[in-house]
């Protein structure tokens, strides 16, 4: 067996105190996330984090840095996910975008009011994430190298 990480972006859209979640159909169960998904072919992480936030949330984001990068393996299923995380801020919401599949919806909470839901959570790098961006942890974009 042939052993492959996974290549994820995320992104973390804060807008007074509260985070840009997304309810998200998991097996039967409903999760909450950061806008998140996969790299897909010749893309750029940069435009996946802007592409992955407008499927799920139907909100353009400007991304302002980088987070951090991560690794996790799923508990329920042993894959390993290298996610990088960037920062952004909402412009422009599309409330009538279609949503990909799977996807309930966007949220705005707390980190206290994601702290009530952690039985909710998709994965624990949701609020690793958010707790690296409230520490100021925050680097240029320049940060991500375009391919060569």
């Amino acid at each position: 067996m042939e052993w492959k990480p996974h290549i994820t972006v995320a992104t973390v859209v804060e807008d007074n105190g509260r985070f840009l979640m997304v309810e998200e159909l998991k097996g039967e169960r409903a999760v909450l996330n950061q806008p998140a998904g996969h790299l897909d072919p010749n893309e750029s992480l940069i435009d996946a984090a802007i592409r992955e936030t407008l499927e799920e949330t139907g909100y353009d984001v400007e991304l302002t840095g980088v987070i951090g990068i991560y690794l996790y393996t799923a508990p329920s299923n042993g894959v390993t996910y290298q996610r990088v995380c960037f920062a952004g801020k909402a412009l422009q919401h599309h409330p009538d975008y279609a949503l990909d599949t799977g996807i309930i919806g966007p949220l705005w909470l707390t980190r206290d009011e994601l702290l009530e839901q952690r039985h909710r959570w998709r994965s624990e790098l949701s609020l690793q994430c958010i707790d690296d961006y409230l520490d100021g942890k925050l680097f240029d974009l320049t940060l991500i190298r375009p391919s060569v």
